[in-house]
C-alpha cells in the first residue's frame, strides 16, 4: 500500500507527496487523529498527487499521512440494493440514521449491503461447465425479481465451475461457488462483487432500441415518445415541475426498476421523496413502489465533491441490473449541479475554463454519461435496457447555457419545461412548441398494427400546435375579429388538442395515468376533429361550438375507460362530428 504526506491544501483539494505506485481515480484516506477521510486521486504530476476529499477538510494540516487503497472508487453489487437509500459514496443512510442519529459524522463509512441477512440461493450452473464474466450460476429472489448471481465483471478469463453451493439460505459473504481460470488458479465466489463506478459495466452486444417506454402521459407518449434504452432530458426553470414529472415516471414508466439519483438537489425536495416513496403503491403489482427503487441522495447541503460520484454510483447500479435482462430507468436530478461540481473541481485544478467557466471537457463528460444507456443483448437470449433521464436546471430557464446545449447534442428526446405553461396551470408543463423526439418513427413502426397512420397523426398534431401558436400571437394584436374565420377554427382546434388531450390531472385517479390502449382511440378521435370541416356563421359561434366539444372531451378523461359512460360519450362526439360534416357538405352544395 502506497503512502504520502499532505504538503498543500486548497479547500477539499490536497496536494500529497507520495511514495510507491498509484493511479488516477484511486481511493485514498487522509488520516486524522480520530478519523480517516475518504478521497480520490484526480491528478498525478511526478511524485505529487492531487486528491479531492469527499468530506469537510477542517483539521487537515501539512504533514498528515495519506494511505492509498490500491482500488478505484467502486460500488458494491449484491442482493439487497433494491429499496436502499444511499449517499454518493454508497453509505446506507437508513442504517446511519438508526446508529448515528440525524447527522453523519466525518469519516464514518458503513457497508452498503446487509451482511447478516440470508438469501435463498438456487444454483443454476453445471459443474464442469465453462463460464465467463457476467454469466449467471445461480439466483436469489429479491422482491419479485430473480437477482442473478454472476461471474464478477472484473474477471476477464474463462472459468471452469468446480463447486456450487446447494439450495439453501446464505449471507452475501458466504462462498457459493468455486471456479478455476485457464492458468489453473482457483477462485472462490460469493454473492458480492465490486466495480469501478466511472467505467461502463457491460457484457453483451449493444443493439438498436425498438420498444417504446410508455409513461401514461399523453404529451410524452404521443408527441415526444421515449424508447427503452433511449435517452432524454427535462430542462426547465425552478418551479416548472421537473421533480413532479420524475415522480410520475418513477411510478408509471413501463420499466422493471427505477434508480433515482438526487445530485445536489435541495434537501427539502429529497426529504419529500423519502417521505412519499415508502407509501406509494406500484400500479403494476399492488406492492410498494420503493421495493423496485434505488435512491442515491447527495443534497446541496452535502459536500460538493461527492456530487460527481453520486451520478456514477447510480448509473453503475442501473447497469448491474440491466445485465440481468431487466428494463431500468435512471433519473438523474440534476445534471446541472453535477456540472457545477465539475466546474468547481476544474477551477481548483487550475484548468483552462470553457464557456461560463465550465471545464472544456464538459460536453465529452456529458456525452460519456448518456452513452452508457442502451439495450444489451445477452448470451442467454434475453435483453436488458437502461434508459437515462437527465433533469437540467438552467439558471433563469436559459436553454442556451452550456449544460443544456451539451445535453441536447446527445439525447434522443427533449422535454422542455416551460414556466409560462406552469404559471397557466397547464400540466405537465412540457412545452409542445420547443420539445422534440427522435423516436417518433420508431414508435410509429411499433404501433403500426394498432394505428397505421400514427406518425402522420403525430405530425398533424404538431402542425396544429405551432400554427395555433402563430395565430394566437396575431390575435393578441388584432383581436378575434381581426383574423379570418378559417384561422379562428384552426386556433380552436389547437386549443382543444392542448387542453383536452395533452394536459392531465395528476390528482384524478383516471386521468393521472393514460395507457396506450386508451390514448390511441382518443388521439384518433382528436385527429378526426383536425380533419373535420365546419360551417360557422361567426367567430363567436365557432368558439361556443369548440368550447362545448372541448369540455366533453376533457370530462371523458375523468371517466373509467371501460365504463358505459365513456363509451357513450365517445360515440356521441363521433356522431356530433358526422352531423357537422354533413351540415358543411349541405352548405357547400
Amino acid at each position: 500500500m502506497s503512502t504520502g504526506k499532505v504538503i498543500k491544501a486548497f479547500g477539499n483539494l490536497l496536494d500529497v507527496e507520495f511514495e510507491g505506485d498509484i493511479r488516477q481515480g484511486e481511493v485514498a484516506f487522509v488520516k486524522l487523529s480520530k478519523v480517516d477521510l475518504k478521497a480520490e486521486v484526480l491528478e498525478i504530476k511526478g511524485r505529487i498527487a492531487r486528491i479531492q476529499v469527499f468530506e469537510n477538510t477542517n483539521g487537515v494540516s501539512e504533514g498528515d499521512t495519506v494511505h492509498f487503497a490500491g482500488d478505484l472508487l467502486e460500488v458494491e453489487l449484491a442482493p439487497g440494493l433494491l429499496s436502499g437509500i444511499y449517499d454518493g459514496l454508497q453509505n446506507p443512510l437508513q442504517k446511519i440514521a438508526e446508529k448515528e442519529g440525524l447527522f453523519l459524522a466525518r469519516g464514518k463509512y458503513f457497508a452498503p449491503i446487509d451482511r447478516n441477512k440470508k438469501w435463498d440461493f438456487t444454483p443454476t450452473g453445471q459443474i464442469g461447465g465453462v463460464l465467463a464474466r457476467g454469466d449467471g450460476f445461480g439466483f436469489v429472489l429479491e422482491g419479485r425479481f430473480k437477482h442473478a448471481i454472476m461471474i464478477p465483471f472484473s474477471f476477464w478469463d474463462e472459468y471452469k465451475l468446480l463447486w456450487l453451493a446447494p439450495v439453501g439460505s446464505y449471507t452475501v459473504d458466504t462462498i457459493v461457488a468455486k471456479v478455476t481460470d485457464s492458468q489453473g488458479v482457483e477462485h472462490s465466489l460469493s454473492m458480492v462483487q465490486k466495480w469501478p463506478i466511472k467505467m461502463p459495466l457491460m457484457e453483451g452486444e449493444k443493439v438498436k432500441v425498438k420498444e417504446m417506454m410508455s409513461t401514461g402521459l399523453r404529451t410524452i407518449d404521443t408527441q415526444f415518445p421515449i424508447m427503452k434504452g433511449g435517452t432524454f432530458c427535462t430542462p426547465g426553470p425552478f418551479g416548472a415541475g421537473k421533480t413532479v414529472l420524475q415522480h410520475h415516471l418513477s411510478k408509471y414508466a413501463s420499466v422493471d426498476i427505477v434508480v433515482f439519483t438526487a445530485c445536489g438537489e435541495r434537501a427539502g425536495e429529497v426529504v419529500e421523496v423519502l417521505r412519499e416513496f415508502p407509501h406509494l403503491t406500484d400500479p403494476d403489482t399492488g406492492g410498494m413502489l420503493i421495493d423496485r427503487t434505488v435512491i442515491i441522495c447527495n443534497t446541496s447541503s452535502m459536500p460538493v465533491a461527492a456530487r460527481e460520484s453520486s451520478i456514477y454510483m447510480g448509473i453503475t447500479i442501473a447497469e448491474y441490473y440491466r445485465q440481468m435482462g431487466l428494463n431500468i430507468l435512471l433519473l438523474a436530478d440534476s445534471t446541472s449541479r453535477w456540472a457545477q461540481a465539475l466546474r468547481e473541481m476544474s477551477g481548483r485544478l487550475e484548468e483552462i475554463p470553457g464557456d461560463e467557466a465550465f471545464p472544456a471537457y464538459l460536453s465529452s463528460r456529458i456525452a460519456e454519461f448518456y452513452e452508457r444507456a442502451g439495450v444489451i443483448s445477452l448470451k442467454s437470449g434475453k435483453s436488458g435496457s437502461l434508459t437515462i433521464c437527465g433533469a437540467v436546471s438552467p439558471a433563469g430557464g436559459n436553454f442556451e447555457e452550456p449544460v443544456t446545449q451539451a445535453t441536447l447534442a446527445v439525447v434522443g428526446a427533449f422535454l422542455g419545461l416551460s414556466r409560462e405553461r406552469s404559471d397557466a396551470r397547464r400540466y405537465p408543463a412540457v412545452d409542445p412548441i420547443i420539445s422534440w423526439s427522435k423516436y417518433i418513427d420508431l414508435v410509429g413502426e411499433q404501433l403500426a398494427k394498432q394505428e397505421g397512420r400514427w406518425r402522420e397523426m403525430v405530425r398533424r398534431g404538431s402542425y396544429f400546435l405551432k400554427t395555433g401558436k402563430d395565430i394566437a400571437k396575431r390575435m393578441e394584436v388584432l383581436g378575434e375579429e381581426g383574423i379570418a374565420l378559417e384561422d379562428m377554427v384552426t386556433y380552436l382546434k389547437a386549443e382543444l388538442y392542448d387542453f383536452a388531450y395533452l394536459q392531465q390531472n395528476a390528482f384524478d385517479k383516471e386521468d393521472a395515468y393514460c395507457p396506450l390502449k386508451r390514448q390511441i382511440p382518443l388521439f384518433r378521435l382528436v385527429n378526426r376533429i383536425f380533419d373535420a370541416a365546419f360551417a360557422f356563421d361567426s367567430h363567436d359561434a365557432a368558439r361556443q361550438y369548440f368550447l362545448s366539444l372541448q369540455n366533453r372531451l376533457k370530462n371523458m378523461n375523468f371517466v373509467a375507460f371501460d365504463s358505459k359512460e365513456y363509451e357513450s360519450t365517445f360515440k356521441e362526439i363521433e356522431k356530433q362530428l358526422e352531423v357537422a360534416e354533413l351540415e358543411k357538405a349541405g352548405t357547400s352544395a
